[in-house]
């Protein structure tokens, strides 16, 4: 075999290793392999393990470095920090005198108006089922921004928030909406003190990374442009990009001159487990269960903005069954917490947690419920999500005599259930209502800046192919790192923590992953928790700033799919989880905590 036959023979094997990169988590979540690996020992599986992780790193690696780098690239000396906010400089411990909260909401669509002539791929899969293929056929509801600005009255500026319905939204594009944004405010005259957006990581919104985006076609052609070194076909779609931030830009400025006084509220209610599934990260043992609302109320009267919080994917909407593609726009439940909540009187900001490896889960909200389409799954939790939300604080007795209970649809999938000999579980049974406590006036935020290597050769190749859309740095010896960004924030007396992508849920709340008996090498972490450096009530506000892939903790980091790790496919490398940690407890050192 000739030098030129081995390296085509080589780049085709890594796109499609590229490609199944994509969709393993479906793939393998139903095949047979799995069902017949989970009978078999541990130490055959470690095994098993260890061999795909030295073929798939070896085969990876070796191919990668055959595709030349077309990437903009800079030296780390050459990077130049833009539009990065690091957040308010005083840290307050009260309110200042005579302070009031201050808040301001926006929404905005981000469908296009041409979705119907553009042709746009929605990001979350790529299977068999659908053709290898996910181009956007029809719209179910709404792909939105949402956010809030957040000032104290302190003087020290004025903080935004937003949330994208997304699969994940990188640092570059964020920066990209902050310089947008920055000019206006200048103009308006209004100190920024940081602008944080999030990514809600639905299934089945318009792709904004590039991953899913023609993704089959762009693989090849920039392989063959690489290697003749042509101009490479970026992999986001730039036309709908811009649209977005644009969007997203207008979304923040109207926020941020809306704004106005009223009072804060903060409820925090664990949930059963059944409304979460953690299907493919069994190593980590922690299940965050934390339905957290911050409840700002205008004192002019007007809509009420719930800030909500918990840690699991939208997913479900995406995928195809026999009588759907899967080709759909849909929001997913973040999309119908929203709307039950507007049904209500209220605007709804949601933010989604630590979810590496958390689905939403269906015990409590299917019941054996007939559900025609998907997406209807999503719907039921949304809508059932949002109304523990709104009656966090209420007595059972108020639930049931609330326009929350709504007695003759709940007759109906009793029925509907029994018809199955399915059981049927109501939301408010047994209720238990949390405290509600007032949030001091007070806000508090600090964002650094850090900078991590990138070692996983599948995301190299993802790199040198121009298939995601980040400012990479490449040293002298030729390794690549990107900058991200990490950030603490508190709400008056509410600890956030601020990560930049899905973090597996032990090093935020602690678990077994984190040991040597519980991790896949056998060693300890050698880092304490989030909870544990922050504090135990600290929120998590995952996909922030940027969309990195999954943080898995270094020592649980295999690179293996066969037993529950196919997280790290989609990482930047075995040791994204310790610098990240790193730069976090040199921001607690920074502020004094702990």
């Amino acid at each position: 075999m000739n030098r030129r036959v081995k390296k085509a023979v080589s780049v085709v094997v890594s796109s499609v290793l590229l490609v199944g990169s994509v969709f393993a988590p479906v793939a393998y979540a139903e095949s047979p392999v799995k069902a017949a690996v989970a009978n078999v020992g541990s130490f055959f599986r470690q095994g098993l393990n260890d061999v795909f992780e030295f073929v798939v790193t070896s085969a990876l690696s070796g191919v990668q470095r055959l595709i030349p780098d077309k990437t903009d690239a800079v030296a780390p000396e050459e990077y130049v920090s833009e539009n990065f906010y690091s957040g308010t400089q005083t840290f307050l411990t009260e309110p200042a005198a005579d302070a009031r909260w201050q808040l301001g909401y926006a929404y905005r669509s981000l469908v296009p108006d041409d979705w119907q002539t553009h042709t746009y791929y929605l990001g979350g899969y790529i299977v068999a089922d659908n053709g290898f293929t996910n181009n956007l056929e029809s719209v179910i509801d709404d792909m939105a921004i949402r956010c809030v600005a957040v000032s104290d009255g302190s003087g020290r500026g004025v903080s935004l928030f937003g949330t994208i319905d997304a699969i994940g939204v990188s640092n570059k594009d964020i920066r990209a909406v902050r310089a947008m944004l920055a000019e206006r405010a200048e103009s308006a005259g209004i100190p920024i003190s940081s602008v944080n957006l999030t990514s809600t990581h639905a299934h089945s919104c318009i792709d904004t990374q590039g991953l899913w985006t023609d993704l089959f076609r762009k693989v090849f052609k920039n392989i063959g442009a690489a290697i003749v070194r042509k101009d490479l076909t970026p992999g986001a779609d730039e036309h709908y990009l811009s649209f977005m931030r644009q969007q997203a830009a207008d979304a923040l400025f109207e926020a941020l001159t809306g704004m106005k006084t009223g009072s804060m509220t903060y409820s925090r209610k664990s949930l059963d487990k059944g409304y979460f599934s953690n299907k493919n990260r069994k190593s980590a043992t922690s299940l965050p269960t934390e339905l957290t609302r911050f409840l700002f109320t205008p004192d002019d009267g007007s809509m009420p903005t719930v800030i909500s919080n918990l840690g699991a994917h939208p997913d479900v909407a995406g995928l195809p069954t026999d009588t759907n593609s899967g080709r759909d726009l849909c929001g997913e439940y973040v999309y119908y917490i929203g709307d039950e909540l507007a049904a209500h009187g209220y605007n709804s900001l949601f933010i989604n947690g630590a979810i590496a490896g958390i689905y939403f889960g269906r015990g409590l909200t299917g019941d054996g419920v007939t559900i025609e389409k998907r997406y209807q799954e999503s719907e039921r939790y949304g809508r059932e999500i949002a109304r523990i939300l709104l009656a966090m604080n209420m007595t059972e007795e108020e639930i049931y005599a609330s326009d929350l209970y709504d007695a003759e649809t709940i007759e109906a999938e009793k029925a509907d259930a029994a018809s199955k000999g399915a059981n049927y579980t109501l939301w408010c049974a047994n209720w238990e209502p949390v405290p509600v406590r007032d949030v001091p006036a007070y806000f508090n935020i600090r964002l650094k800046e850090v900078r991590v290597s990138v070692t996983n050769p599948l995301i190299l190749l993802a790199g040198k192919l121009k298939l995601a859309n980040y400012n990479i740095i490449r040293d002298p010896k030729g390794n690549y790192s990107i900058y991200t960004e990490i950030g603490y924030a508190e709400f008056g007396d509410v600890p956030v923590v601020l990560v930049p992508g899905e973090l597996v849920t032990d090093i935020y709340a602690g678990g077994g992953s984190l040991t040597a008996a519980g991790s896949s090498r056998g060693e300890d972490f050698g880092y304490p928790c989030l909870k544990e450096i922050f504090g135990a009530d600290t929120v998590c506000f995952g996909l922030a700033n940027d969309a990195i892939g999954y943080i898995v903790p270094d020592n649980d980091y295999k690179m293996a799919i066969i037993d529950d790790h196919y997280q790290e496919l989609i990482s930047l490398g075995r040791h994204t989880a310790s610098t990240l940690m790193e730069g976090y407890l040199e921001l607690a050192q920074e502020l004094g905590i702990g």
